[in-house]
Formats: C-alpha cells, sequence, structure tokens
C-alpha cells in the first residue's frame, strides 16, 4: 500500500531536513539517497559486486526502499556509496551520524572499519576524520539482525506478520549525515525546566574544559532575555515565563557559543519549553496528573508508528506532522509512543504542535506467550517480575543491554519538553525488576512520570496505576495513592475496501461494518465507561489506536492514511467534554 507521500519520498534525497533540531549546527550533510546493497552469507567479506539499488534511510523490507526483500537471520545485508568532503572540512573533525540502524553494525570507510554498535533505535556517532579524502571516498555499512529469532530490543518486529506483530525492518532506517566539529566543542547539552523557581538548568558536556567559556543566549520571540558566560550544571533566570502546554506550546529558542581563548570554535542552537509534570491531588483528595502545578487530564491516542510503505520510516516529514496534527484536530493532547523510538524529528513536531509524548521503551526478549501476556492478568493472577524464566530475561547480558539502550533512549530524547512520561515495560514483556528500574529511571530523570509496568505485572512503583482494558468492562481499580490512567484500551475496528493491508486476516477487538456503526459505539464506550471514571480519578486515557497497521484494522485512520473510518465530529465533542471536566 501506497500513503500520500510516496512518490515525493521516492524523488531526490529522502527525509533530507536536519535531523537533529533539537541539537543544530551549521554546517552538515545529508547521506540519504542511493546506495547499493547486497545480501550475503553471515561469514561473507565485503562483496565484490553488490546486486543492486536501495533508497535510504528505508529498511530492505519496505515498498520505499526499491527492495521490498526479506532478510533472513542467517544473513547480512551491506550498503555502499561514494561521497565526497568539502576541502575545508578536513582542517576539522568529521563525524557520520546515523539516526538508527537495526540492529548490529559494522561501519567502513575507504575500506576501513571506523566503528561499530548495537541497538536499533538510537543514533550514534563516528569520528571519520582520519579516513577521509576530499574526493572519491567509499561508506559500506554491514548489518546483522536475527529479528525474533534473537533476543535484543525489537519491539512488534517479527519474522512471520501476522495479528498484532508486524514486518521487521533492517538496516538503516533513519537519515544517514556527515557533520563538521572542531576539536574544541559542545558534546552534549540537557536543558531542565523549573518553573517553580523560573529557572532553566544547563548541564553542559564540553570536549575540553579548561581555557574554553560557554555563552548562551536564550530567545522569546525572537527577543533576546539572556545573553552570558554560562558553568557547567549552571542556572538561566526565565522571568514571568511562558509555560508550554498543549493549548500554548511555547518554545524558548537558545544559542550556544564555545570559546577556546577568545576564538569562536563551536556553534549549537536549541530549544526549551517551561514546563512541569508531576502527580499531585485534586480539590477533592484524588491523586491526578498534573501540568504546571495544576490539574490537567491526558487525553491521549496509541501510535505504534508504522507506515503501509515504509515499515518503520516515515515517508516524508510532513507525514510525520499529519499524523500528529489530525489526532490535535481531533481533541487528543497526548500520544504514547508505544514500543517505538521515532527520528528526533518527530519529536520536535510534538514540541512545537503540542502534543503530550508518553514514550515507551522497546520491548526485547522472547515473547512470553499468551497465558502470560494475557490470561492470567485478567484472571487477577500476578507473578513477580523476579522469576527471569518466566518473563524471558534468564540471561543476565539480555538484561543488561536492556537497561543501557533505556538509559541511552533517555539521553536522546531527554530535551524534547513534550514528553510527559516514560514507560520501561508494557504487558509483562520482557518484564524484570521494574521496581527497580522505576527507580533508577526516576532518579535520572526526576522531572517526568514513570508508568513502571503499563498494563498487566503492576508491581507498585512508578507514578501510575496503570490499568489496560479491551472487551471487558472498564472498572476503577481499588484505592491506590497514585493516579489510575487506562493507558490502553478501545481498539473497535473496522475494514475499509481498497484501504486494508490484507482483507482475509485483518484482526480487531470488535468489528464494525460502517462509520455510522462505529462511531456509535465509540461513543457510547465513551459515555458509559470512561467519562463516568474521571470524576472518581480517571487521569488519562490512551485509546488504541491512531492508524491500522498491517493486519490490525482498529485505527482511527487507515494503515495509507487515507480514510479516517469514525464520525470526527462525534471525537472533537466527547474529547472536548473530557477535558472540560477537570
Amino acid at each position: 500500500m501506497k500513503t500520500r507521500w510516496y512518490d515525493e519520498a521516492c524523488s531526490g534525497s529522502s527525509l533530507s531536513e536536519y535531523p537533529r533540531p533539537q541539537f543544530v549546527r551549521d554546517e552538515w550533510e545529508c547521506l540519504n539517497g542511493e546506495y547499493e546493497y547486497a545480501v550475503t552469507a553471515l561469514t561473507s567479506t565485503c562483496p565484490k559486486h553488490f546486486e543492486g539499488k536501495i533508497r535510504v534511510p528505508f529498511a530492505i523490507e519496505s515498498r520505499l526502499s526499491g527492495v521490498k526483500k526479506k532478510l533472513k537471520p542467517n544473513k547480512i545485508l551491506w550498503y555502499k556509496r561514494s561521497f565526497e568532503v568539502n576541502k575545508d572540512w578536513l582542517e576539522k573533525r568529521v563525524l557520520l551520524n546515523f539516526g538508527a540502524v537495526d540492529w548490529h553494525c559494522w561501519v567502513f570507510v575507504n575500506g576501513t572499519r571506523v566503528g561499530h554498535h548495537s541497538g536499533g533505535y538510537c543514533p550514534f556517532s563516528i569520528d571519520i576524520t582520519d579516513f577521509v579524502n576530499e574526493t572519491d571516498n567509499t561508506l559500506v555499512v554491514k548489518v546483522y539482525d536475527p529479528t525474533d529469532s534473537g533476543w535484543q530490543q525489537r519491539g512488534k518486529q517479527v519474522l512471520k506478520p501476522h495479528g498484532i506483530w508486524y514486518t521487521s525492518a533492517t538496516g538503516i532506517w533513519q537519515t544517514v549525515w556527515l557533520e563538521v566539529v572542531d576539536e574544541c566543542r559542545i558534546e552534549e547539552i540537557k536543558l531542565t525546566p523549573n518553573i517553580d523557581d523560573s529557572i532553566l538548568k544547563i548541564k553542559a558536556d564540553l570536549s575540553r574544559n579548561k581555557g574554553t567559556r560557554l555563552v548562551a543566549n536564550v530567545y522569546e520571540n525572537e527577543k533576546l532575555i539572556f545573553s552570558g558566560d554560562i558553568k557547567n550544571e549552571d542556572c538561566i533566570e526565565i522571568s514571568n515565563p511562558i509555560l508550554w502546554s498543549p493549548e500554548n506550546p511555547f518554545l524558548y529558542d537558545i544559542h550556544f557559543e564555545l570559546y577556546c581563548g577568545n576564538e569562536l570554535r563551536d556553534k549549537v542552537k536549541s530549544y526549551f519549553g517551561m514546563r512541569k509534570f508531576s502527580v499531585g491531588k485534586d480539590k477533592s483528595g484524588l491523586p491526578r496528573l498534573m501540568l504546571n502545578n495544576k490539574p490537567y487530564f491526558q487525553c491521549g491516542i496509541l501510535d505504534q508508528g508504522y507506515w503501509s510503505d515504509g515499515v518503520m520510516t516515515p515517508p516524508t516529514d510532513e507525514a510525520m506532522v499529519y499524523d500528529i496534527q489530525t489526532m490535535k484536530n481531533l481533541g487528543f493532547n497526548m500520544i504514547r509512543k508505544h514500543i517505538k523510538v521515532e527520528p528526533l524529528r518527530w519529536y520536535y513536531h510534538c514540541d512545537r504542535i503540542g502534543m503530550i509524548v508518553w514514550q515507551d521503551m522497546i520491548s526485547g526478549g522472547e515473547y512470553i506467550g499468551n497465558l502470560l501476556a494475557g490470561i492470567l492478568p485478567n484472571l487477577g493472577i500476578t507473578i513477580k517480575d523476579s522469576a527471569y524464566n518466566m518473563f524471558k530475561r534468564s540471561e543476565r547480558t539480555w538484561r543488561d543491554f536492556f537497561e543501557k539502550e533505556l538509559f541511552e533512549m533517555i539521553d536522546t530524547l531527554y530535551n524534547c519538553p513534550s514528553i510527559a512520561c516514560w514507560v520501561p515495560f508494557n504487558e509483562g514483556w520482557g518484564q524484570f525488576d521494574s521496581i527497580r528500574i522505576a527507580d533508577a529511571v526516576k532518579a535520572y530523570d526526576p522531572d517526568r512520570l514513570v508508568d513502571h509496568a503499563s498494563g498487566w505485572y503492576d508491581r507498585g512503583g512508578g507514578d501510575l496505576k496503570s490499568v489496560h482494558r479491551y472487551i471487558l468492562p472498564v472498572r476503577k481499580p481499588k484505592k491506590d495513592e497514585r493516579p489510575f490512567v487506562l493507558s490502553e484500551f478501545g481498539g473497535y475496528s473496522r475494514i475499509v475496501n481498497a484501504h486494508v493491508w490484507n482483507k482475509r486476516k485483518s484482526f480487531g477487538y470488535k468489528m464494525y461494518k460502517d462509520k455510522r456503526s462505529l462511531t456509535k459505539s465509540y461513543k457510547k464506550l465513551m459515555e458509559k465507561q470512561i467519562i463516568p471514571l474521571i470524576e472518581k480519578g480517571l487521569s488519562a486515557t490512551v485509546y488504541t489506536q491512531l492508524s491500522d497497521v498491517e493486519f490490525e484494522v482498529n485505527g482511527f485512520l487507515t494503515y495509507d492514511r487515507e480514510v479516517l473510518k469514525i464520525d470526527e465530529d462525534v471525537i472533537k465533542e466527547l474529547n472536548d467534554r473530557i477535558l472540560s471536566m477537570i
């Protein structure tokens, strides 16, 4: 199935916008576009002859890659392309950046291995200065991905898609790009807003600390409101801050300049939002989610981030915006990004459009089985997540990799104002030591919420009492000091002919034949079960889901994003009513 953005994605350099809006440098070059590719045995060296062309950054399994070929776990995928480097760049340091490569990759420049990386969802950089020339450079990337035959974090990717399990996305699936930097440079910036004290805390990691001076310039609507030297973990006062919210997604711009002696050596542009996510009590003494110190209902939609032509890669920047803005227009103020990490530009659009994000960690390990994943929880039977064998986390190495990648994800997304909540585990899949994990995440990032075990195996940790409910009636759980959130529900389904992945094998919890019957049942669900619970403490909802995904047909939108399957006026009216209740 093609989306409306397919033709644009096939022309020129795909997804050529600056890929990291939270940390912008002026000198860069996009390396997306046409590569050569080959598939070989695991033990093969780099092939002399490549078998065809592939469009990067789309996974080999996707239609937009131009290949649409499944990679078996006993094979290796190779990429190859030539590139040039600006002569002036060779006087500095040249970084080769990858948005994401699934799963383990080795990178070669001009025949020399320059680096490698494990983990399919986070960015990484390699300094290739000592290996490049002004012209005639060759980049080769070697990728191994066992998908669901391995233990790594892979989300819902499987080799044989069915039901709620989807097509794998092997290899390069986010932007590849070159960047020129100075030896004396800003490595990382962490921005933490504090609205209670009207300050912005800045933590800066520099390549060189001795003899350097970091200057920050803060702009409010292009008006300079602060300019001065800052030290690591310094705080900038933001007088009378304009608070970020979905209703007013105001972003401050902040520009950094790094001086070595009196010489300007690096410039980085970023932005921040002054906002606070917390837990408190309302006038009735009920625990609630708070935004900027006031009770705030988070009305959310589940979004798995899959595309009918790009698999995990959005076809264009405009396509990302379409999904977010369409949900905002329907009255939602939150998206739960489900078991996937998006390109950084997706979060930037949530920041500027005004969409709160709950960010899931990627599930890994073997599937825990239907008994543990569905039957026991609905019977009220719980199991301690220290039972590593039952939760398919028996190997210490697997658990260590999960934690490593969890904190890599948090570091990657830390500066995104829209992210309100981290979700380490979902429905028991690969869950282990969830209270310890939640405590570690909260200690690392105390300014966001943690849903330690979304769905089945709540261990009493984290900030939320997080419940999933499909088909069975929604009821308020027993009294809990944590806010009650319905972090998955609904899943009402409808097949739209000519806009369905596989009609014969389509899957949904409750199936409806047309827009009218689907809308009627959705309205009944909201009015009879959801809305009455809000005054009893329900603080957030996450409806399943934004769009169909392959065999799943429970989206508001069809998989190709061409049809809204439910009455938009009814959704908007219900959401408006919900948001006015708190």
